[in-house]
């Protein structure tokens, strides 16, 4: 990596991978954003590539997603891991599928992961991950946000 390299990257860039493990049937909490946090997902269309683009990971048995929702310029995934599959691996496939079918590159480097404990309620992770619109001020009502799901839902 050479000197400009590192100064274009953010400044904590290189902790996000420091003791990054992945395991069979654990559930992550996955936070990723946009390049420049861009609001591109702002266009249906493209939010909406983006959901096909995790469905399909699913319909791979990568995952089991629990909840998602598609903010503006990021997006949180509750996800638990299927088939040996590795967090790195499933979000490197995530961020290039999503940015092929919605035509341009669209990922900030790097992604924020939290492993779910076993005493850390799941259905309240999945309220506080599909709240982020109302949080965000974008609607009043979880229901009239139209990108986000939860099995419990």
């Amino acid at each position: 990596m050479n000197s400009t390299t590192k100064l274009l990257q953010p400044k904590h860039q290189k902790d996000l991978r420091k003791g990054r493990y992945s395991e069979v049937n654990q559930i992550y909490h996955i936070t990723t954003t946009t390049k420049n946090r861009a609001p591109i997902f702002s266009d249906f269309s493209s939010a909406r590539k983006l959901i096909s683009t995790i469905r399909k990971s699913d319909d791979l048995n990568f995952t089991k997603t629990l909840a998602f929702v598609i903010m503006p310029d990021h997006m949180h995934w509750l996800i638990q891991l299927d088939n040996n599959a590795t967090l790195q691996r499933i979000i490197r496939s995530m961020k290039s599928q999503s940015a092929k079918v919605i035509g341009m590159p669209i990922w900030q480097t790097g992604y924020y992961d939290h492993a779910i404990r076993k005493d850390e309620d799941i259905q309240n992770i999945a309220r506080y991950i599909v709240a982020n619109p109302i949080r965000a001020g974008l609607v009043t009502k979880v229901g009239d946000y139209p990108h986000w799901d939860a099995i419990w839902l």
